[in-house]
């Protein structure tokens, strides 16, 4: 029998975490199982650029696998049941009907990540658009492309996303009516520097943006601030935060009040020790005891430190403390500008801010990166370790298990 790790989840940290476990153990003694909805990797941090009539590359998972010993089920995550190490994975068959399949664990990666989250606010499931995932963006794609000028377009949103969502956007469709709506003040975290170029971008693509404006209800052709203001909108994008997969929160699992599983700094569940959880999925606590934000930059790193933590236990090696930190911010403002706003190890602005062209290739370089670290999880030579023996004990006094 081979020690069976399952991996719940193949966007940026589920894909990179299976990967990293295939390259750290020998195939004899680990079988790696890697479950997603889609059969393709979807470049999360790129949909603002799909939605806005840009193609992407396809990134098929049986090319990125190939050759590296990680098993791949396409599936939808039905259920979890952490105490009898089982996942639930619903699949159409061959004709085309749901089949239910139980896989059985012995270690866990729970990565399934997160998606838009409407806040509670009435009307914005019917009438709203979201940009969380790949089948979102394709519909409000369809949706611009439809739009004759002089048509309005409202993001709902001030973060990351809702930027680089409205600057793609004007940029691509300048013909366009397009607003910005923030609870607070435009890029009110970013230094005078970044923030200052922000609103120059912002000016320069014509954006209308509403600050301190919180948004209590979506209607078709409008949407609605707390001041009782109607703000014309032929199509509203919606990405004020995100909400974790409803999963984890109906386990015995320990969760905090997002749903999100709550970690020790080795990604470990704290009540389940055969179960990680990595990305947007864990309640993970970086420098000055702050939880990590929902980000590729934080999903990444978690996704090393989860792999590697099983690595080791499972090998009787030393379990790596690696801190997960931050050092820059990289937004987008439209292909031909960007904003890095570097920040302290627990994501505060400093003063120092890239902007312009040379910011916007820095941006493209990460993205870039993070999608060929995870289409070469092998590629990178590295020493396999064997899987030691079930009556081994690893130093927080659980035992490992094994296949070897």
């Amino acid at each position: 029998m081979q020690h069976r790790i399952v991996v719940l989840g193949a966007g940026y940290t589920g894909a990179t975490a299976a990967g990293r476990l295939a390259r750290r153990l020998h195939r004899e003694d680990v079988a790696v199982t890697l479950v997603n909805a889609e059969p393709d990797f979807v470049e999360r941090v790129r949909m603002h650029q799909l939605a806005a009539g840009q193609d992407l590359a396809p990134r098929p998972f049986a090319e990125m696998f190939e050759g590296t010993g990680v098993a791949l089920k396409q599936g939808k995550v039905t259920a979890l049941d952490a105490d009898r190490k089982t996942v639930t994975v619903a699949a159409p068959d061959s004709a085309g009907e749901r089949q239910d399949e139980v896989l059985p664990y012995d270690t866990l990666v729970y990565a399934l990540g997160s998606g838009w989250n409407g806040q509670g606010v009435p009307g914005t499931a019917e009438h709203a658009h979201e940009i969380a995932g790949r089948a979102g963006a394709l519909r409000l794609r369809e949706r611009l492309a439809g739009l004759a000028a002089g048509e309005s377009v409202v993001v709902v949103g001030g973060g990351l996303t809702g930027i680089e969502a409205v600057t793609e956007i004007a940029e691509a469709r300048p013909d366009l009516d397009v607003a910005l709506v923030a609870r607070g003040a435009l890029g009110d975290w970013l230094s005078q520097k970044g923030a200052g170029h922000l609103r120059t971008v912002v000016d320069r693509l014509g954006i209308t943006v509403h600050e301190h404006a919180g948004v209590t209800a979506v209607e078709a052709g409008r949407i609605i601030t707390g001041d009782g203001t109607a703000i014309p909108a032929a199509v509203t994008v919606w990405t004020a935060g995100f909400a974790v997969h409803p999963v984890a929160r109906a386990t015995t699992l320990d969760v905090s009040g997002t749903g999100q599983i709550v970690v020790d700094r080795s990604m470990r569940s704290v009540s389940h020790p055969d179960v990680y959880a990595v990305g947007d999925a864990a309640l993970a606590m970086g420098p000055g005891d702050k939880p990590l934000r929902m980000s590729c930059a934080s999903g990444v790193p978690t996704a090393w430190q989860a792999a590697d933590a099983i690595a080791a236990r499972l090998t009787g090696g030393k379990v790596p403390n690696v801190p997960v930190r931050y050092f820059n911010q990289c937004i987008s403002l439209g292909r031909r500008d960007g904003l890095i706003q570097y920040v302290t190890a627990d994501d505060r602005a400093k003063s120092a801010a890239l902007t312009g062209r040379l910011a916007a290739l820095y941006k493209e370089i990460i993205c870039k990166g993070a999608a060929w670290g995870v289409a070469h999880p092998t590629l990178l030579p590295v020493r396999r370790r064997r899987v030691v023996r079930e009556t081994a004990v690893v130093p927080e006094g659980s035992p490992v298990r094994t296949a070897a």
